[in-house]
């Protein structure tokens, strides 16, 4: 008579497999956090070469501050705009992708390439493309239309640049997710609808969004955490916070506060703001999307 074997065969040897990811997390992830959260309650002078302890005052200044609350205004915007503008768009392209019969591979290809791209690469190359003074798409821009691009000088033009530039790099994260979740749903469904002569728009609207509803719920979470951490290298390459801190996102000011000002203290202070503000954007996220979420076969 056969019979099942164990996971593991004891509990010491489950403990060696799960060690090595235990010492990475406290290495990279606890341990870091604790230490962020120890240097909050801190003023620093050389790079935290001195210390004076000052308990909740850098929560207290950032709590004062005008520059700071106009980056974290700043900084919710930003991440609302990339996460609804990288979800529509994502969405349209995937359901494009998969009602595509001819060559549609080479559109995926076509599609994702972006995300294959290093952050500070399409930095300089959107920089290039979209430059005041030298950019290709800006030439025919103004050639062809009357309006001006001067994001190097207007705020509220380099906060779109910056958005549209965030939303185009990561379409394609999106676009992988999205192509998979429709080519999961039955076709007995596409079938079914189309035979009661349901057009595009609602099949889209009324079928398949509902059932792709986990991977879109998946995906709201993923772009906030892109939209607040993963965009410093374009704000940092392309605008530098500017023009009157127009695009000065949280994550580029404790960037500047840490090591252009050495405010070790009040940059750690900023990362635990941070990082509690993502933490709460995300538990609401989840627990929104998961009553919306079709998880039936």
């Amino acid at each position: 008579m056969s019979t099942q074997p164990k996971p593991f065969d004891s509990t010491r040897q489950a403990a060696l497999l799960l060690l090595p990811t235990v010492v990475v997390l406290v290495a990279f992830l606890y341990y870091p956090g604790l230490e962020t959260f120890r240097l909050s309650l801190y003023k620093t002078l050389f790079l935290g070469q001195q210390t004076t302890w000052v308990g909740l005052g850098n929560f207290a200044e950032l709590a004062t501050s005008a520059a700071y609350r106009h980056s974290f205004l700043v900084t919710v915007l930003f991440a609302a705009v990339v996460v609804a503008g990288t979800l529509a768009l994502s969405l349209a392209v995937s359901y494009m992708l998969f009602t595509v019969d001819v060559g549609s591979s080479t559109y995926l290809i076509a599609a994702i390439w972006p995300y294959a791209l290093p952050p500070a690469v399409a930095a300089i190359l959107l920089n290039f493309l979209l430059h005041p003074n030298l950019g290709i798409f800006t030439h025919y821009l103004e050639a062809f239309t009357p309006f001006t691009l001067d994001w190097f000088n207007s705020g509220p033009q380099a906060f779109a640049v910056i958005a549209v530039v965030a939303i185009w790099k990561q379409l394609g994260y999106n676009i992988i997710f999205l192509v998979a979740a429709l080519n999961n749903v039955p076709e007995t469904l596409t079938e079914s609808a189309k035979l009661d002569g349901v057009g595009h728009l609602r099949l889209l609207r009324k079928v398949y969004l509902p059932l792709v509803a986990p991977t879109m719920g998946f995906l709201v979470v993923m772009n906030t955490i892109y939209s607040f951490f993963s965009t410093f290298p374009l704000v940092d390459l392309m605008t530098s916070g500017g023009p009157g801190d127009a695009t000065n996102l949280l994550i580029f000011k404790l960037y500047r506060d840490a090591f252009e000002f050495s405010s070790l203290g009040l940059a750690s202070a900023e990362s635990v703001v941070l990082f509690v503000l993502v933490a709460a954007l995300m538990y609401v996220q989840i627990r929104v999307t998961e009553s919306y979420g079709h998880y039936g076969a």
